[in-house]
C-alpha cells in the first residue's frame, strides 16, 4: 500500500468525492498488475508517456472517468470508463489490441470511508477484496502483461531428487516373471535360506526350481488347454487355478533334480 499512499498524497487535492478515492485505488491496482497510464479521454494526446501517476484532469468529468493504459510489454492497450450509477461504480474496460471487454461493478461504500477522505490510513477498507475484484474481473479476462507473469514465483525443484530427474520418464521394467536379486544385509546370513524348510529367509545358495527367476510362459485359460479344457471353458478374466502339469513345454529345471539322500535305496 506504500505506492497507493504516495499516489493518494499526490492526488489528494483533486479528491473531493468518495468515487475519486475509489478511482485512485483501481488505478493503483492496474499499475501493480503491469500497466501504466497514458492519459485521460478517449483519444491520445501529444507527447504522451507511460506513468504510474494519474494524468492531469483525470477527475474533470463528473459523470464518467475515462483513462487509457498500456502494458509495460506494449502488448495491451486498455480504455477504462468508470460510470457512477446510484451508489455503485461500473468499470468497463476494453483492450484495443484484442477487442476484448471486461466489466466490474463496485459498491463505493464497500471500499471507501467517505468521512475520511483527508486521511489515507482511514479512507480505504477491504483493500484485499478490491484487489481480488480487479484481478479476477479485469486483469485475468484481458490477460496480464508478460513481464508481470514472469515475476510469478516458480516452484522450486526438490533438492532430494537427482539432477536429471524427469517425472515424465517411464522407469525401466524388468522382464515378466523376473525378480531383482536379493542381497543379504548381513554377510554372515549367506546360506541361511538353505537351512529354512519354509523358505522365509534369504541368502540361500541352492536354486529353487520353482523360484529360480526364469521367466515362465504366460497362460490364458480362456483359450483352453489342449487335452484338458476346451476354448471358452474359463470366462475371460476369471480366476483360474491350474490343475496338474501344464504340458511338457514347461521351462525351468526339473523339480525333482535334488532327490532326498538314499532315494535309490530299495530298503528305505
Amino acid at each position: 500500500m506504500a505506492g497507493l499512499e504516495t499516489l493518494y498524497a499526490w492526488a489528494r487535492a483533486a479528491v473531493s468525492r468518495p468515487q475519486d478515492a475509489l478511482i485512485c485505488g483501481v488505478h493503483w491496482e492496474l499499475v501493480r498488475s503491469g500497466y501504466r497510464c497514458l492519459g485521460a479521454g478517449d483519444q491520445p494526446g501529444p507527447n504522451e508517456r507511460k506513468s504510474e501517476l494519474l494524468p492531469a484532469g483525470w477527475e474533470a468529468n463528473k459523470e464518467v472517468y475515462t483513462l487509457r493504459y498500456k502494458s509495460t510489454d506494449d502488448a495491451h492497450e486498455l480504455l477504462l470508463k468508470a460510470i457512477m450509477v446510484e451508489d455503485s461504480m461500473i468499470l468497463n474496460v476494453m483492450d484495443r489490441s484484442s477487442q476484448k471487454v471486461a466489466d466490474v461493478t463496485l459498491a463505493v461504500a464497500d471500499y471507501i470511508n467517505p468521512e475520511h477522505l483527508d486521511d489515507f490510513h482511514k479512507v480505504y477498507k477491504n483493500t484485499e477484496e478490491l484487489r481480488t475484484r480487479i484481478t479476477s474481473g479485469i486483469i485475468a479476462p484481458l490477460g496480464a502483461p508478460a513481464e508481470k507473469a514472469k515475476k510469478d514465483p516458480k516452484p522450486e525443484k526438490d533438492p532430494d531428487l537427482p539432477r536429471d530427474y524427469d517425472p515424465l520418464r517411464v522407469p525401466p521394467r524388468q522382464p515378466a516373471g523376473a525378480r531383482a536379486p536379493s542381497v543379504p544385509l548381513n554377510p554372515f546370513a549367506v546360506g541361511g535360506e538353505d537351512l529354512d524348510p519354509f523358505g522365509g529367509r534369504s541368502g540361500g545358495m541352492i536354486v529353487d526350481p520353482l523360484r529360480s527367476g526364469f521367466p515362465q510362459p504366460g497362460i490364458d485359460p480362456s483359450s483352453g488347454i489342449p487335452g484338458r479344457l476346451p476354448p471358452g471353458a474359463v470366462p475371460p478374466g476369471a480366476r483360474f487355478d491350474p490343475f496338474g502339469p501344464l504340458g511338457a513345454g514347461r521351462s525351468g529345471p526339473d523339480p525333482d533334480h535334488l532327490p532326498p539322500p538314499g532315494y535309490d535305496d530299495m530298503f528305505m
